[in-house]
């Protein structure tokens, strides 16, 4: 019911920058927080960001300082600034929507994905 396009994914030397954002679409009053999960090769999928209706943030702890998550004000698109990027940022960046504001878990949709390649 709710339609996730996610774009900006691409390939970046370390130390980089990248703007990721993610439109959703479709039954959007059923909508409390957004926010990105990313998978790498072999690896489980992994929190990134949350972003709460009012404005509030939540990141995990490796990219605290160095990415910055953002909701537009009609609050069904966001985004992920992506600075000093690492190698280890490598992954399959998927965005997803939840009916509760972060930290109350449940995940209602999810995007099929970015590719974030950061590489020399």
């Amino acid at each position: 019911q709710v339609h996730i396009v996610e774009s900006g994914g691409g390939l970046v030397q370390p130390g980089g920058s990248l703007r990721l954002s993610c439109a959703a679409s479709g039954s959007i009053f059923s909508i409390n927080a957004m926010g990105w999960y990313r998978q790498a090769p072999g690896k489980q999928r992994e929190y990134v960001a949350c972003t709460g209706s009012t404005g509030s943030t939540n990141y995990a702890d490796y990219v605290k300082g160095r990415f910055t998550i953002s909701r537009d004000n009609a609050k069904t698109t966001v985004y992920l600034q992506m600075n000093s990027l690492k190698p280890e940022d490598t992954a399959v960046y998927y965005c997803y929507t939840a009916p509760r504001d972060c930290g109350y878990g449940g995940r209602s949709s999810w995007g099929q994905g970015t590719q974030v390649t950061v590489s020399s």
